[in-house]
């Protein structure tokens, strides 16, 4: 790919007019403020998760105790029905 060719995919700045920068520049804006929202949620979980495995929790076990409240109780069912069998299928 040429340099000639590289600027005929990129929209020139110019090219999107000055509503739409705007609001383009609005969506860039709060997407970046809800990736900084998200890393807070994120670390505020691990600092959480730490605290229960500093008490002696399976940190392992409340994560997977979380997905399953996650579920709806038809598809949690499923599950585990599933797991039983293919548990029974390997002599477990």
């Amino acid at each position: 790919m040429t340099p000639d060719d590289a600027s005929s995919t990129v929209a020139a700045p110019a090219a999107i007019g000055g509503a739409a920068r705007e609001q383009l520049k609005a969506f860039v804006a709060r997407i970046e403020r809800l990736e900084e929202d998200k890393k807070a949620v994120a670390d505020d979980m691990k600092e959480v998760y730490a605290e229960a495995k500093a008490m002696g929790f399976d940190t392992k076990i409340l994560r997977k105790v979380i997905s399953i409240r996650k579920m709806d109780s038809h598809d949690r069912a499923e599950q585990e029905a599933l797991l039983e069998v293919y548990l029974g299928a390997v002599g477990e």
